[in-house]
């Protein structure tokens, strides 16, 4: 228990210092910009750390991102609106007999699809409230719209592409 404690530290400040050093500065397209970092919510064990504590996790990844972007607290509420979310979307698209408290979202314990629903869903939520809160106005609702497509699509693609490697 406390070695997979170690792994989520090591994994909080190597996501968070790729995030800010790297990805902040990466526009695809003038669109899309990949938030790895929310990727430590998606994979953590929720037999291991509850809704609660992913919660608390999330509010500091996303404001060690904040910090490191000049960003004031848009990455926190995202992050947590992502770790609240959490559980729904594991009960979502886990198999009737899983327990959504006694889990650890991965592809191989979900399958392709499912992991693949439940990534794009939940980097939706993530991206809308971010970059909804970072516009702050739907005056220009068109480039809001193609900046959360193109930033989703790009994450979802970085997040799958890792957890792959992860498994094999």
């Amino acid at each position: 228990m406390a070695a997979r404690y170690i792994n989520y530290i090591l994994w909080f400040f190597g996501l968070l210092i790729v995030q800010v050093l790297l990805l902040n500065n990466v526009l695809v397209f003038g669109y899309a910009t990949p938030y790895l970092y929310i990727y430590l919510l998606f994979f953590m064990d929720s037999s291991l750390v509850s809704r609660n504590q992913l919660m608390v996790w999330a509010f500091f990844l996303g404001l060690g991102v904040d910090i490191g972007s000049n960003t004031l607290g848009m990455n926190a509420a995202a992050a947590v609106l992502l770790a609240f979310s959490r559980p729904m979307l594991i009960s979502m698209f886990c198999q009737v007999n899983d327990d959504a408290n006694n889990f650890r979202p991965s592809i191989r314990n979900m399958g392709v699809a499912g992991y693949l629903k439940y990534l794009s869903l939940g980097v939706l939520i993530h991206h809308i409230a971010l970059l909804s809160i970072e516009f702050f106005k739907i005056s220009s609702l068109s480039m809001l719209s193609l900046r959360i497509i193109g930033s989703a699509i790009l994450t979802t693609i970085c997040i799958f592409a890792i957890e792959r490697i992860r498994n094999n």
